[in-house]
Parts: structure tokens; C-alpha cells; sequence
């Protein structure tokens, strides 16, 4: 599958804030912000073969999240911090349906798949399936 615009812009970003480019990686985060209505900052690590569908159409992910392999991501997602708690850390092969919320320093293990709208507040299994407002192991 081919990368999303979005994804090309921020590893970009993300290279040249590795690399102590002054200017040019702020710009590039605002420019994201406001083409593709997506607050991903340059610091966030996202793993190879990783999608943000539909552009990353009101995602957001907090500065210092983690983003493994082959994630997949659909819109409206938020993957924050809750304040002392830490912020999540997401598996390889995870998939992520629009509308979740992946808070605090929760663990998302490999291949796992987070339901449309649920709330994700503990740590999550590999191979698990977790859906519902407040996330629940449906599997």
C-alpha cells in the first residue's frame, strides 16, 4: 500500500528534527495541520509500512507516542497522554478504528485491533480485540 501525503510530509519533518533543523520541521507540522487537519508532531516514531487513511483526518497523537510497524489508523483518532499517566505505546500490526481514543501510558500489544469509537484506558493484549466505550476484550 502506498504511503499517505500526510505520512511522507512527517517523516520528513521527523528527519529533519532528528537532525536539528531549526525552521523548516515547525513548518512542516503546521503545514499538516492545516492540509490535512492532523496534529502529528515531528517527534512522534511511526514504524515502517504504518497508514494514516484518509489523510489522517483529525487524528491526533501526543508528541511523545510511539507508532509500531504496520500500524493502521483511520480518522478522528486520538492517541494522548493523560496527564502523569504517561502516553501510549502502540504495537507492530495494530489496527486502529476512526473514532478511538488511545489514552494514557497504555501498551497496545502486536496485532491487535482497537474498535470504532472505544476508549482505551488499559493495557491491551496481543491478538486481542477490544471494543466499546470504555474497551472491553470482546475476544
Amino acid at each position: 500500500m502506498k504511503e499517505s501525503a500526510v505520512l511522507r510530509m512527517h517523516r520528513v519533518g521527523h528527519w529533519l528534527n532528528n537532525k536539528k533543523t531549526p525552521l523548516l520541521p515547525a513548518i512542516i507540522q503546521r503545514l499538516i495541520r492545516v492540509l490535512f487537519a492532523c496534529e502529528l508532531p515531528n517527534t512522534v516514531k511511526i514504524g515502517k509500512g504504518s497508514q494514516l487513511h484518509h489523510n489522517g483526518l483529525g487524528v491526533v497523537i501526543h508528541e511523545k507516542a510511539e507508532l509500531g510497524e504496520n500500524t493502521h489508523i483511520y480518522q478522528n483518532v486520538t492517541i494522548g497522554g493523560r496527564g502523569e499517566r504517561g502516553v501510549p505505546k502502540i504495537g507492530n500490526n495494530v489496527f486502529v478504528g476512526c473514532g478511538a481514543c488511545i489514552l494514557g501510558g497504555v501498551v497496545i500489544g502486536d496485532n491487535a485491533s482497537i474498535g470504532a469509537n472505544a476508549c482505551v484506558i488499559e493495557d491491551v493484549l496481543p491478538n486481542s480485540v477490544v471494543v466499546g466505550p470504555k474497551a472491553r476484550v470482546a475476544k
